[in-house]
């Protein structure tokens, strides 16, 4: 059933005001206690999904780069030894470019990552405080040179659309990042997600985000730019070399079965719907006296699967195969989709259509969000 793995750390050493992601701050981290809980979970989740071997295993966060190499290499060692791993097993860590993380990848190439997602966000110092992070920009590019002499494949996470970034700032950044000779690059656009203390800014004036047009400009540019140098979109926020598109990620986007262990991770497998607990403190208790994190459990009824992969498939340049889902689902096709809005999209140019497959078009990318929700029949997203 599981095909990869998710394993999250929750500790940051500082929140980022524009991060909604199920991160703490803690004065200490017991990291004996933390390897025994998440072992218990892995082995909690192995009996319920361990009839394959993992094509992938994704460390997240938090800051995962926090985590000693030793605790990487024993958790991998324990889901190796549960689940067994495919020999092209794709084993990747997100990092933060600080220059205690980078003294860490030797080791943790060693323990058995072979892929760092290294969260860079800005090639600007500006940019970087206003942003709230720890590093600046030299000290990224050190910790990318360091990244790419330790492991096999790198990416680079930039974020856009920052209040006030013109065309040519955009141009120049993303040029200089195309120029490192990564085979992957994450690009997001800055997104005031509730609850963080950018949407507390917002609200109270301090700032105004990029207007839709300016920001939907620069979306249109970052096409541009990585297709010129043969890192093509595969996902709206998603770049790579042909092949060396994340496979974790593309597991999500494809809706195959995946498990998550620590707190807060989601898993989907055998049409089952996990939550672990958020709290790092609760996730602890929940172990210790029930053996697994989880605090949610529940069947998805075949509509709901279908809308979630509809949701994360047509993310996709690739798009859905209808025919599959069809089949999948037991659900038909004019039940799946709406098909009058596709024909009227597809008219447009906005979605392509070709057989059985459907997919977002270059131009219905910069609204695919409003194409999602024309799409897809609400008596499968309220199911």
């Amino acid at each position: 059933m599981a095909r990869a793995l998710y394993i999250h750390w929750p500790f940051c050493e500082k929140k980022c005001p524009y991060c909604d992601f199920n991160s703490h701050v803690r004065e200490s981290v017991d990291l004996e206690a933390w390897q025994d809980a998440l072992i218990q979970d892995l082995r909690a989740e192995a009996d319920a999904a361990a009839d394959e071997a993992l094509t992938s295993i994704f460390f997240g966060g938090g800051t995962p780069s926090l985590m000693p190499p030793a605790l990487v290499a024993n958790l991998l060692e324990e889901a190796d030894r549960l689940w067994g791993l495919t020999p092209e097993i794709e084993i990747t860590l997100e990092a933060n470019p600080s220059s205690v993380e980078a003294a860490n990848f030797a080791g943790l190439a060693k323990a058995g990552i072979n892929r760092v997602s290294l969260g860079i966000q800005s090639l600007d110092d500006e940019t970087l405080m206003w942003l709230g992070r720890l590093h600046g920009s030299i000290e990224a590019l050190k910790a990318l040179e360091t990244a790419q002499k330790s492991f096999e494949r790198v990416n680079a996470d930039l974020i856009y659309a920052v209040p006030g970034q013109s065309p040519k700032q955009w141009r120049d950044h993303l040029t200089r990042a195309l120029g490192f000779g990564t085979s992957h690059l994450s690009l997001y656009q800055l997104t005031i997600e509730p609850g963080t203390r950018f949407a507390t800014d917002v609200r109270h004036g301090r700032f105004e985000p990029l207007n839709d047009d300016a920001a939907a400009e620069l979306f249109g540019l970052t096409q541009e730019l990585t297709e010129e140098a043969g890192l093509p979109a595969y996902e709206t926020s998603n770049h790579a070399r042909p092949g060396e598109e994340s496979r974790h990620n593309l597991t999500y986007w494809r809706y195959q079965d995946y498990s998550g262990i620590g707190p807060g991770a989601h898993g989907r497998r055998g049409g089952f719907a996990t939550t672990r607990h958020r709290k790092p403190e609760n996730y602890l208790t929940a172990v210790n006296e029930r053996g697994h994190g989880i605090a949610e459990q529940q069947v998805l009824a075949n509509t709901e699967q279908a809308a979630e992969a509809l949701l994360m498939g047509l993310r996709l340049t690739e798009g859905v195969d209808l025919h599959s889902l069809e089949r999948r689902f037991a659900i038909p096709r004019r039940e799946l989709i709406q098909m009058p809005k596709l024909e009227q999209y597809r008219g447009l140019g906005l979605l392509w259509y070709e057989g059985t497959r459907l997919g977002v078009s270059p131009e219905g990318r910069p609204v695919l969000d409003g194409l999602l929700a024309e799409l897809v029949p609400n008596s499968l997203v309220a199911a």
